[in-house]
């Protein structure tokens, strides 16, 4: 029972991250696992990732569904992570401490309170304005960026994502966060298989309860942004990101 409300609180903070921001679900399952149930980091990370899989689909889905998602610029980002973000481990594979395990966490908070005393209030009039080729070369750009911090600091690639898609792509928020989804979805994929085939099979248990929790509250949470209006989204995703932020930052310093 202890471990089915772990794994489900944690599951919570994950899919509610996921469906209004398109953050990470391994910055708030990972220490909660590690903390309170005394799983080892790396198994951690992969019960986190496997969780992110189904519950950044679905949100993707859900933004699709109501014209918020880019996945022709989404695609082209989401290559560059990937090749960058193996770039960066083999960087980071040959500078010693390097690993700056508050990062993601920092993010979070400061883009959290950003969206609270700065929203996001981009139209998709002047989103779209854009030149497709300019649009091409700055997704190119910023996944390279994103791809590269990601693999040599091994966290903040959600948050990352978000803060240059609608900070230098110029998105707007709901597209920003379909679009973020979108690419987290194949990133944990590909992360969750590479932690199951190098540390094995997890815990079942929390592997099982984790993605059910952080899939019910994601498809809850992206429901709800995509019927909002973006003062409303802006806000909630900078309180649900604010909370996460402290909370992991509690967690962490327990």
């Amino acid at each position: 029972m202890y471990k089915f409300a772990i794994c489900f609180l944690a599951g919570i903070g994950a899919g509610l991250g996921t469906g209004f921001a398109g953050m990470s679900a391994a910055a708030v399952i990972s220490p909660m696992l590690i903390t309170f149930l005394g799983l080892p980091a790396y198994e951690a990370v992969g019960i986190a990732l496997a969780s992110d899989v189904l519950a950044s689909a679905v949100s993707a889905y859900t933004y699709g569904k109501n014209k918020n998602l880019d996945i022709r610029n989404g695609l082209v980002m989401m290559i560059t992570v990937l090749l960058f973000t193996l770039f960066g481990s083999f960087v980071a594979s040959k500078v010693p401490n390097t690993t700056m395990g508050s990062f993601s966490v920092f993010m979070t908070l400061l883009l959290g309170i950003k969206f609270i005393v700065k929203p996001v209030m981009t139209t998709k009039e002047s989103m779209n304005a854009v030149s497709g080729r300019k649009r091409m070369i700055q997704s190119v750009i910023s996944g390279a960026v994103v791809g590269f911090i990601c693999g040599f600091v091994g966290a903040g690639g959600g948050m990352m994502m978000l803060l240059l898609l609608t900070g230098v792509l110029g998105y707007e928020l709901k597209t920003a966060v379909g679009t973020s989804v979108f690419i987290m979805a194949f990133t944990a994929f590909t992360g969750s298989i590479s932690h199951f085939i190098i540390g094995g099979m997890p815990d079942l248990a929390c592997l099982m309860f984790c993605i059910a929790s952080t899939l019910l509250w994601a498809k809850i949470a992206a429901k709800f942004a995509n019927k909002a209006s973006a003062v409303t989204l802006n806000r909630a995703a900078g309180v649900v990101l604010a909370v996460l932020g402290v909370a992991i930052l509690t967690v962490n310093y327990l």
